[in-house]
């Protein structure tokens, strides 16, 4: 959208010297905003034209002042043009810029976020995973066309980021790219980042994120029951595929790893812990917390039923594991032929043993959070929320008591 621009000249009588001369004053206005600068030249006050914005006359004076006035109003357009040229805003601040002559050094947006992403590239398997590259390329891409469709322009200068910015690219993420409200949080948040380099750079006198208040949606994690795990596990399929993809999945249901996790365990991740029995010793990927577990014995005998399988073999790891995407597909076959009506894949077997396997059974949710390899508790306390039957034998020893001769008495109530 163009910007709206005005210009005015004027004899400011409100600072006539003591010659009785007043200046003359250039008045810029950009869509309503006003700019005034003298033009550091002075008449005599009947001199002046309001009509015609300026001096009367035709004496060599006027028509020098005049001639002035006319290549500053087209010097003014020109600017306006540069700035266009220049993917800045045409607005009433960098017009004073660029009539004043002050240049500022440009801090672009887009051009932070490239370096910001490759610095990060530099530092995958040694800081980050590549999930988290490849989340801040996308996040890059959002923000981009997001510009793109907002301002119209490739790169934008980080001082125009304000909070009415944060707002419509959370309203962009959601409308035009149809994201859910988790996803756009995530997006903004990883915007967020660039931003705190911003800052402490000194590239912003204010966080735009200020007022900004954006909340993550509590999603209902899907998991397996007793039952389906059961179910799951008598099953023998006719495609060896279908249980190959079955027994990788259910170590996963006894384990709490990760696909990526999974995929990366070799026979030097298993040893033995402080129990004297065997553990899987390794490091998240996502975050590279630690994530030391016991090994339970379904989740042995999985390790011990692939030991010599020729994939596993060859390509030096643990279990021989298909790619996330054909894990996935197996395994919604797998829960039609199972009778498991949920949209199975395979990050609901880490759900699975949050809560089914571990929380539903006891385990306290200090030691199931060690071993998830969460960084804080709170993450853990998502699964403990949603599990029914643990509030129900959580309850049942305080049902037992009241049910063995310390019930308590409820009288009847009467009416006044």
């Amino acid at each position: 959208m163009n910007a709206k621009l005005s210009i005015l000249f004027y004899a400011k009588r409100s600072k006539t010297s003591s010659e009785g001369l007043v200046p003359i004053y250039l008045r810029v206005t950009v869509d309503g905003e006003r700019i005034e600068l003298t033009t550091k030249r002075f008449i005599q006050p009947e001199k002046w034209s309001v009509e015609g914005n300026k001096v009367k006359g035709t004496t060599a004076e006027a028509k020098a002042i005049n001639s002035f006035l006319d290549t500053l109003k087209a010097k003014v357009y020109e600017y306006q043009q540069e700035l266009i040229r220049e993917n800045e805003l045409v607005n009433a601040e960098n017009m004073r810029n660029k009539i004043l002559g002050v240049e500022k050094r440009s801090h672009m947006l887009i051009a932070i976020f490239e370096q910001h992403n490759a610095d990060l590239k530099a530092l995958v398997g040694k800081e980050f995973a590549v999930a988290t590259y490849d989340r801040y390329i996308t996040s890059l891409k959002h923000t981009t066309n997001f510009i793109k469709w907002k301002y119209k322009v490739s790169d934008i200068d980080i001082r125009k980021i304000d909070h009415e910015f944060i707002t419509s690219y959370e309203f962009y993420l959601k409308s035009v790219c149809n994201c859910c409200q988790n996803t756009a949080v995530k997006y903004i948040k990883n915007f967020g980042k660039v931003i705190r380099i911003c800052l402490a750079n000194g590239w912003l006198e204010r966080n735009p994120f200020f007022n900004y208040k954006s909340k993550i949606k509590e999603v209902e994690r899907v998991f397996l029951s007793q039952d389906e795990i059961e179910t799951m596990f008598n099953k023998e399929f006719a495609n060896e595929r279908l249980n190959l993809v079955k027994d990788i999945f259910l170590f996963s249901c006894f384990t709490g790893l990760a696909y990526a996790d999974v995929k990366k365990l070799t026979r030097n991740n298993i040893g033995i812990g402080v129990d004297s029995e065997r553990w899987i010793f390794t490091n998240r990927t996502k975050t590279d917390t630690r994530s030391n577990i016991p090994l339970l014995p379904i989740s042995t005998a999985i390790i011990e039923k692939y030991r010599n399988h020729p994939q596993a073999v060859n390509q030096e790891r643990l279990l021989p594991i298909l790619s996330n995407q054909k894990m996935n597909s197996y395994l919604k076959e797998i829960a039609d032929l199972c009778g498991i009506h949920k949209e199975l894949t395979f990050h609901i077997a880490r759900h699975t043993f949050a809560t089914t396997v571990t929380l539903t059974n006891g385990v306290p949710i200090e030691s199931v959070s060690k071993m998830l390899g969460h960084k804080n508790l709170h993450t853990t306390q998502h699964y403990a929320k949603i599990l029914d039957l643990k509030v129900s034998n959580d309850m049942k020893a305080l049902k037992d008591m009241f049910g063995n001769g310390k019930q308590l008495v409820i009288k009847k109530a009467t009416g006044s």
